[in-house]
């Protein structure tokens, strides 16, 4: 299976990825409910998902408290490591949330987005970046990788908890608390005689 996020994005049409990026977070929701239904969350991979799980939702707010969206080209801090730390940031949470689902349809539910819907969106959002900063963008596309981080190069960013919040990334960590809550609640349940 070719998992090469420039491979997979390009075959989509402009109105196919349109319409992927437009039900990612709806599509999530429904997901969402799914793997918390197949989850069966254990001590252990609780303490060993979480770690992942938390990197990516701080990835995600490093991000988020620096850009500035289509009205700056956002080099800074982490998205001096890759072009796309929000993404980044997710997949994580994702991969954290699987381990802690322990179960494997639920892992799946969770890092099939990433395989099928993230690659044409990251290409979407490339074009338009492209567009609105031609060559702002090329310059940053040779330095810097799409996805995987680089392990240096991070420039000091000017991060901003207005700018955090101004880009809603608070629901990130809401979501985060409920969903850890929710399967830690699952897990006492799953432990508890009957």
């Amino acid at each position: 299976m070719n998992t090469n996020p420039q491979r997979l994005g390009a075959g989509l049409s402009s109105n196919a990825a349109s319409r992927l990026q437009k039900i990612r977070v709806p599509s999530g929701f429904v997901l969402a409910t799914a793997v918390l239904y197949f989850a069966e969350p254990t001590a252990a991979s609780i303490l060993l998902g979480l770690p992942v799980a938390l990197i990516g939702a701080v990835f995600r707010a490093l991000a988020a408290g620096v850009i500035k969206k289509d009205k700056v080209m956002t080099t800074a801090g982490v998205y001096g490591l890759t072009r796309n730390p929000l993404y980044f940031g997710s997949a994580l949470l994702a991969c954290g949330f699987a381990i802690i689902s322990w179960n494997e349809i639920a892992a799946i539910l969770l890092l099939f987005p990433f395989g099928v819907i993230y690659p044409a969106v990251i290409m979407r959002e490339e074009k338009h970046l492209e567009r609105l900063f031609p060559d702002q963008f090329r310059a940053y596309r040779e330095r810097v990788p799409r996805f995987l981080p680089r392990l240096s190069g991070a420039s000091p960013s000017s991060f901003s908890f207005d700018r955090y919040l101004d880009n809603r990334e608070y629901n990130t960590a809401l979501g985060f608390a409920g969903a850890l809550i929710v399967l830690t609640f699952k897990y006492w349940l799953l432990r508890a005689p009957n």
